[in-house]
């Protein structure tokens, strides 16, 4: 089976026409086969379209609209509409029964996860029911200006295999997400975004922004000397001096590749 416009490019014994759905739940796992016990590549989160191109029993298989990742999805989690106004901004957000923030919670969503909602007072009132506060969300049409920053707000996050959200995230996630958050369209693996940006020759000096290379691994920089990265060494989301991770790496490993972002 084959998304129909691979079909100038692609032998399959047969051709689907995908359909957008949305994703209902915080996060979705996207995972390499139909099965929960399968390893999560990457995630859905809520309110991003996953193109359906087969399902069966309780799986749909296809990929991320926003990046192409191919995985099979929980049908439970997707709905038959995709499409929102407001992301989450901080890493996390509220969901209230009201727009009164004593009032009862009714869940917690995570940065990344969107929405259809409009604005009401110091909430946006979300189309499937509840309320975000203002504060933790923003348009989604209106790019940060700091995608450094955007990250930044995610030191502590649990590292997460696959993860690309507040709730855990991987290397490749973190990425992805601050630099979307900026406007940048960023591929989900490390191997791809190391294309992103202008190459920087060896031995330039480093700045804020840019993008750092290890074998399997990236991280920003926050300053000139200091990386920000999730990693499996620590299981979170830490600034660390560039030089610590480099001692940690084994004999062959070390900078692949620096690329400038800003």
């Amino acid at each position: 089976m084959a998304d129909v416009a691979l079909a100038d490019r692609v032998f399959a014994p047969h051709y689907a026409c995908p359909l957008d759905h949305g994703c209902l739940t915080a996060t979705a796992p996207l995972r390499a086969a139909p099965s929960r016990d399968a390893v999560a590549v990457s995630e859905v989160l809520r309110g991003e379209c996953f193109a359906v191109v087969d399902a069966s029993g309780d799986w749909a298989w296809g990929y991320t609209r926003h990046d192409g990742y191919v995985g099979y999805v929980e049908l439970s989690a997707l709905g038959e509409t995709c499409g929102a106004s407001h992301v989450v901004a901080t890493p996390a957000a509220l969901i209230f029964a009201a727009p009164d923030i004593k009032a009862p919670l009714l869940g917690r969503l995570p940065m990344g996860a969107r929405m259809a909602a409009h604005e009401d007072g110091a909430f946006v009132a979300i189309a499937e029911g509840g309320f975000v506060h203002v504060r933790h969300v923003a348009p989604i049409d209106i790019p940060a200006e700091d995608f450094v920053a955007v990250a930044a707000q995610l030191t502590g996050t649990p590292y997460r295999w696959g993860g690309r959200s507040g709730d855990g995230i991987d290397c490749s996630g973190l990425v992805q997400l601050a630099l979307g958050f900026a406007g940048i369209s960023a591929p989900r693996d490390s191997d791809q975004q190391a294309a992103l940006g202008s190459a920087l020759d060896d031995g330039a000096p480093r700045q804020r922004g840019d993008l750092v290379f290890l074998p399997g691994h990236v991280g920003i920089m926050a300053s000139d000397t200091a990386l920000l990265h999730a990693n499996a060494h620590w299981m979170r989301v830490v600034t660390e001096p560039l030089a610590d991770v480099l001692a940690r790496q084994p004999k062959d490993g070390g900078i692949t590749a620096t690329r400038r972002m800003l």
